[in-house]
């Protein structure tokens, strides 16, 4: 039997009012749940159509199962462990405007349709000059969504009360300015009327987020258990942690249309919401992402196996606590509690969080989530921050694709692939050999927005790190770094 509407009897119809540009685990396990929860407790009567933002996803098997799934919650509660998990009845249908453009632009002309979401990975944000207003779809995610808000303003003759409260959950510093910046900057490129440009400046609310949650996603190591439990078939079981955290930057108006507070939902609405996100993206984001490449290469494949690890889990304490909280200008006090909760939820006796499922534009991720520690750390030590240079090196053995004989799954931007291929495939298996290619990956300002190999004593200890985990293996470059 499988789950969809015929099957769940609790299901219920909710008029649409969100348009989420995003299928994937952290958006159902986070966005999607919170609107449930509000449907249920806050009479929030919405429900959310998802739009795929590439050309091959989730949306079929969404729509086959008439947008419901089951999600488990597991992990720390009221200071229990506890398990739990209900079918999500929040997503009203999926749209793939690879093959459905039409109907796509024709949800703009829905006037219930009041909030936007996006999670479409910190390389979604970006404004790809190659797109246009007829393409059928734009390939980058402003593209997109600029043709949509277009379609909107003259479907409803720049009427300005159907304009909309646009949250993006992207972990990229300010998310909702630049998100508006792309748009802005394809309504010039497209020559669109002032008109238009003004109903986006004074009829839509972009708002800056902050997200927070551990979502797993497919339990596919224990799903046959899970079906047996359950009574039915779900292929979008998704598996997330008990802790959520939300903090909107945006005026507080926002709360009074989309009613967290009544859900009982830890959703924090803020003038300034800086210093939660370097905290949270710098140590748990950051962590997170320097662990994968050095604790995968090891030979290990979840977080909770890293972090319990004798060697591995002293590593990304060490990067967490010596690297990363002297970077931070909150109280030590303050940030050192934060540090213990991330690690606690990180062995989560729940979650198996593989790695491979953080390492998803694992380049990107770097030059958000560590890069501005590593940086920092030189600027105010004076010295080479030696277990995040480590993880860089790790990361540029990662990218070579080999774990042992076993094969590496990459996935990141084309480019990105493309020169790490070239760049391994012309190692001639000498030390300057990986010197070139490390500086050949350093200077790829693309990603980093500078040359790397620019500051003073980056390259040679990158090299240094990558030589001995090339000639010694991971293991061995690792204790000698520790």
């Amino acid at each position: 039997m499988r789950l969809n509407k015929e099957t769940f009897k609790e299901y219920k119809k909710y008029p649409e009012k969100v348009l989420q540009f995003g299928e994937g685990n952290f958006l159902r396990a986070f966005v999607d749940w919170q609107i449930d929860k509000m449907n249920k407790e806050a009479d929030f009567n919405g429900s959310v159509v998802v739009v795929q933002p590439i050309e091959f996803g989730l949306v079929d098997k969404l729509n086959e199962q008439d947008g419901l799934y089951t999600l488990y919650l597991q992990g720390i509660k009221d200071g229990k462990a506890v398990k739990e998990h209900s079918v999500m009845n929040s997503i009203s249908r999926g749209v793939n405007p690879y093959i459905q453009y039409d109907e796509y632009l024709k949800v703009a002309e829905n006037p219930d349709l009041r909030f936007i979401i996006s999670n479409t990975t910190e390389a979604g944000i970006t404004f790809d000059e190659n797109d246009r207003l007829e393409d059928k779809p734009q390939k980058s995610f402003p593209g997109k969504l600029t043709s949509f808000l277009y379609h909107r303003f003259k479907a409803f003759n720049g009427d300005k009360n159907k304009g909309f409260i646009i949250i993006p959950c992207e972990l990229i510093d300010r998310n909702g300015e630049k998100l508006k910046d792309a748009i802005l900057k394809f309504a010039e490129l497209w020559n669109l009327e002032g008109e238009f440009v003004s109903w986006i400046n004074d009829a839509n609310t972009f708002c800056c987020s902050l997200v927070d949650r551990i979502v797993t996603g497919y339990p596919r190591d224990t799903i046959n258990e899970i079906t047996k439990e359950l009574g039915y078939e779900d292929n979008l079981v998704n598996v997330a942690e008990q802790f959520h955290l939300w903090v909107i930057e945006g005026p507080q108006w926002v709360k009074d249309e989309f009613p967290v507070e009544m859900a009982g939902l830890n959703v924090k609405f803020v003038d300034d919401m800086t210093p939660y996100r370097t905290r949270k993206v710098r140590i748990l984001n950051g962590a997170h992402t320097a662990l994968v490449p050095v604790s995968y290469l090891y030979g290990l494949d979840t977080v909770g196996q890293s972090v319990e690890h004798e060697v591995v889990g002293e590593f990304i304490k060490g990067v967490i606590y010596d690297e990363i909280i002297p970077t931070l200008d909150l109280p030590e006090d303050e940030l050192k509690y934060f540090a213990g909760a991330v690690l606690e939820r990180f062995m989560n006796p729940f979650v198996n969080h593989y790695l491979m499922s953080i390492a998803l534009n694992s380049m990107s991720k770097f030059e958000t989530r560590d890069l501005p520690s590593l940086l920092e750390y030189i600027n105010r030590k004076g010295e080479i921050p030696k277990k995040l240079v480590f993880s860089l090196a790790a990361l540029i053995e990662f990218y070579k694709g080999k774990r042992g004989e076993e094969e590496i799954k990459l996935a990141d931007d084309a480019e990105i692939l493309d020169l790490y291929k070239a760049t391994w495939e012309s190692y001639d298996g000498t030390q300057e050999g990986l010197k070139n290619v490390v500086v050949t990956i350093l200077s790829y300002e693309k990603n980093w927005k500078i040359n790397l190999n620019e500051v003073q004593g980056l390259t040679d200890a990158v090299t240094n790190c990558l030589i001995k985990i090339e000639n010694l293996g991971i293991k061995e470059a690792l204790k000698e770094v520790m």
